[in-house]
Parts: C-alpha cells; sequence; structure tokens
C-alpha cells in the first residue's frame, strides 16, 4: 500500500523546486573537474560540502571517504525503515572540463534561458543525484521520515573513467550494501519520455601506424617512387568503414523483436539534427532499413580522434617519415571483445599500400559493454513511480556511451535490481559546451523520485536476507 503522506510529499517538492535549484546552483558554482590536478582540492570542497548537507539533511554517517592516489568519495546512509528494502542512490559529483570550448554564458555560473540551465555538470550529474536530495529532503520535511533505507555514494571519478572505485567497494563494502541500486547518470529519450537504460555500449582504442622512411625527405627529389605513408594511413583507415562512414566488420546482431519495438524511440530526424548539432544542409546517415536507435544503440562504431597527419601550422613540403591515428572503438552490446580486435586487426594488417610498414595496437581487457535485462518486482514499481510523475512508465533505452562504472556495478551487483535513470535528454549537450538540463526534467524526476522510494518500499520480496 502506499504511504498515506506520499501524495502530500509530492506536492511539496513540487513547491520546493525553485530552493532545489538554487542549491543545485550553488554546487555548479564549484569547478570540481577531476581530470586536472589544478581542480582537485574543488572536488575535495565540493565533497566536503555535500557530506555537510547530507548531515544536516539528518543522514547519518555522511562523511567524505578516501583511499590513498584517488579523489574522494561521498556516503551517507538513514536505515530508520526496519523489515524496507534498502535503496543504494550512486551519482557523481566530478565534472568534465571546459577548457577551449565556447560557451553562451559561463560554463560556472548557472544561467536560465528558455526553460533550460546552462551549467557544466548541471545534468550530468550534478542535477542527477541533487533531484535525490530535493525527493528525501521533501520525505523528511513533510512526514519525519523516509519510506525505505536509503543510501547514499557520490562519486568523485566518474569523469575519469571511475579508476578507483572498485577499491572503494573493496574497502567500504557497508557502503554499498543493499537490495536495489538506482544508478543515477543516464538519460531520457525526451522531456517527455523517461527513459531507463538497458545497454551500453562498451570502449577499447586502436593505435595503427604506418612506417616507410628514416627520416622526411623532399617530395619534389622522391614523390613518386617512394611510398607516402600518409596516403597509407587514410587508406588504410577508409578500409574500415562503408560508405556512409559505418564500421563494416564486425557488425552485431540485434534480435528482430528489440529492433521493432525500437522504432517507437522517438529518434526523429529533427531530434537528431539538434542533439548532434549538425550543420545546416548536412543529413543524418541514412537508417538502411534500421531503427535510428539500433545505430545509435546496438551497433559498433568507430571514430578517428588523433592523427600525427601535418596540420597546417607545420606544413612543408615533404614525405614524412611515418603517420599514426588513434580510433575510438564503440563495441555494441553483446559483441565479443576479441572477435572485435581480431577483425580490426585483420583489415588494418592485410595488404599494406604500398608496401609501407604497419603496427596496430588495440587495448587489452573488457571493453565495458554491458546489456541488462530488467527482471523481477522493482521494475515494476518503478514505472508505477513514473506514471506518477510522468504520465507514462519508463522506456527501456540504450546509451551509445560507454559509462565505466555501470559496467563495475553489473560486474559486483548484477545479482540486485539496478535501475539506471537520470536527467539528460537529447538537448544536453553532455562533455560540451553549453550542457543544459530541462527543468521540466528536473522536477519531474524529483516527483518521480519521492513515489519511487515508495513504490520500492512496498516490494518485500526485495529484502535480502
Amino acid at each position: 500500500m502506499p504511504h498515506p503522506a506520499v501524495d502530500s510529499v509530492a506536492a511539496r517538492a513540487r513547491a520546493q523546486v525553485p530552493q532545489a535549484l538554487a542549491h543545485l546552483c550553488d554546487y555548479l558554482r564549484i569547478p570540481a573537474i577531476s581530470c586536472d590536478p589544478a581542480h582537485a582540492d574543488d572536488v575535495r570542497a565540493l565533497a566536503a560540502r555535500v557530506a555537510a548537507d547530507l548531515a544536516a539533511l539528518g543522514f547519518d554517517a555522511a562523511e567524505v571517504r578516501t583511499v590513498p592516489g584517488a579523489l574522494p568519495i561521498v556516503t551517507a546512509e538513514w536505515l530508520k525503515a526496519p523489515g524496507k528494502p534498502t535503496i543504494l542512490i550512486y551519482g557523481h559529483l566530478d565534472l568534465q572540463p571546459v577548457k577551449g570550448e565556447v560557451w553562451a554564458s559561463p560554463p560556472h555560473e548557472p544561467t536560465v534561458r528558455d526553460g533550460r540551465l546552462y551549467a557544466r555538470g548541471a545534468a550530468d550529474d550534478m542535477g542527477g543525484w541533487v533531484s535525490h536530495l530535493a525527493a528525501l529532503g521533501a520525505w523528511l520535511e513533510e512526514t519525519g521520515t523516509l519510506p525505505a533505507n536509503i543510501k547514499l555514494v557520490i562519486e568523485g571519478e566518474e569523469e575519469i573513467g571511475s579508476p578507483n572505485l572498485e577499491r572503494y567497494m573493496d574497502a567500504f563494502p557497508e557502503a554499498f550494501a543493499s537490495d536495489v541500486m538506482v544508478l543515477t547518470d543516464c538519460e531520457n529519450p525526451s522531456p517527455e519520455i523517461p527513459g531507463l537504460t538497458t545497454s551500453l555500449r562498451g570502449l577499447m582504442e586502436c593505435t595503427v601506424r604506418c612506417e616507410a622512411l628514416e627520416a622526411d625527405i623532399h617530395s619534389g627529389l622522391w614523390g613518386g617512387m617512394v611510398p607516402d605513408v600518409s596516403f597509407a594511413l587514410v587508406t588504410l583507415l577508409a578500409r574500415l568503414v562503408d560508405d556512409n562512414g559505418r564500421l563494416k566488420n564486425p557488425r552485431a546482431d540485434v534480435p528482430a523483436a528489440w529492433s521493432a519495438g525500437a522504432w517507437d524511440v522517438p529518434l526523429t530526424t529533427e531530434v537528431i539534427r539538434a542533439g548532434a548539432h549538425l550543420c545546416h544542409g548536412i543529413e543524418p546517415l541514412p537508417t538502411e532499413g534500421a531503427p535510428p536507435a539500433e545505430h545509435l544503440w546496438r551497433q559498433p562504431a568507430i571514430t578517428v580522434v588523433s592523427t600525427t597527419l601535418p596540420t597546417i601550422d607545420r606544413k612543408k613540403n615533404a614525405l614524412r617519415m611515418s603517420a599514426e591515428a588513434i580510433l575510438s572503438v564503440r563495441v555494441a552490446p553483446g559483441q565479443d571483445d576479441d572477435t572485435v580486435r581480431d577483425a580490426l586487426r585483420a583489415e588494418l594488417l592485410r595488404d599494406a599500400p604500398g608496401g609501407v610498414k604497419v603496427t596496430v595496437d588495440i587495448s587489452s581487457g573488457s571493453s565495458g559493454a554491458w546489456l541488462y535485462t530488467p527482471q523481477g518486482p522493482a521494475f515494476p514499481a518503478a514505472d508505477r513511480a513514473y506514471v506518477k510523475a510522468w504520465g507514462r512508465p519508463l522506456l527501456q533505452v540504450g546509451v551509445g556511451g560507454s559509462i565505466p562504472f555501470v559496467a563495475l556495478f553489473g560486474r559486483r551487483f548484477g545479482d540486485l535490481p539496478l535501475i539506471l535513470n537520470g536527467v539528460i535528454d537529447p538537448q544536453t549537450t553532455a562533455h560540451g559546451p553549453n550542457e543544459s538540463l530541462h527543468l521540466g526534467v528536473f522536477e519531474k524526476a524529483i516527483v518521480a523520485n519521492v513515489y519511487l522510494y515508495d513504490e520500492l518500499a512496498a516490494v518485500s520480496e526485495l529484502v535480502r536476507a
């Protein structure tokens, strides 16, 4: 049965959205950029402030945790609901850098324009976990209690790949012990449709190098009789993709039933054009009979992220001694990492153009691709909560990017229900200039959280022995 005060709590949460937004803005003014050692103290300062705010909210054991050589995490707990499930809420407080980006307003000074809040981290991921703080605050202020036991883990290194998160799991296992996990760093297919993330593409890096000369040489004296490594390199790269620029081999097998349902995802030409910031006159790639969601979530992709090809400022009439490119390879969920590596290596090493020497180095280890099947009573409970807040249940979606912490949680806690949600939408521009949070999504996320705790609290099957 729902808590008798849950609707009153939701009403309070809605009324307090302006305060929640102000609280979020205070956090966003701290440039907690985890990849830059110059901002390490900002990450620590924000962590300390979050811990203090959680303690003031009424959480026990609200503290900043550290392990050697790592930026901190914040943990807190409220365990005063005996017999009820324990819900772990994960978020991250660190930010992507902004250096070199052109913003319409200062990236660390939150600005509201046209129904969106612009700031670095507004949606990725400060708005995500602050929406939980707002919902928890509404429960405690309205009723003096929470409907379920709650733990929070707010990480400080997600934007650098969570390199120490597993060390924290090993060092502080009690902070992660729970019955259901809500990982709030994902996206929604539109501001009107809430998303439940069930798949991620993995990531591996491939370096290909072409060598032919012991030194740069005069292109006029020798051009036409010795290999040009620059042309050899681009020839090799072009082999990997089809005429549309998509990776040719290997492709992923996608269940027909999934593809049929994926046509319901609102990835229209207009959404793609706006979300990807396509230039005027440029169209999205053709769908080739598959839904756009399949190309973005369930098929691999490859991107040239760096080359040593001469830039304009290094112009000279010379044949270069070597050329190198670094490729980012997104591995589709369900694909075998070794199969992808073997296919790339075979294609790059066959029939070297001009007889150049080709070397290929592909990152080893798991790519982190993730595929999840929501099962058990936690997911209908989540749907009920979202119907009350959004007017419709969660739509199962994928993410084309790679989120290392998700793969880690899936490996360590795959026996638990993992509810992946968030406040990102196609217009957010996460990791780019003018990142923003849709204010309507923020409000609905807060209210959905109010109902989510109550719905999960009613599922006695979640409580583990």
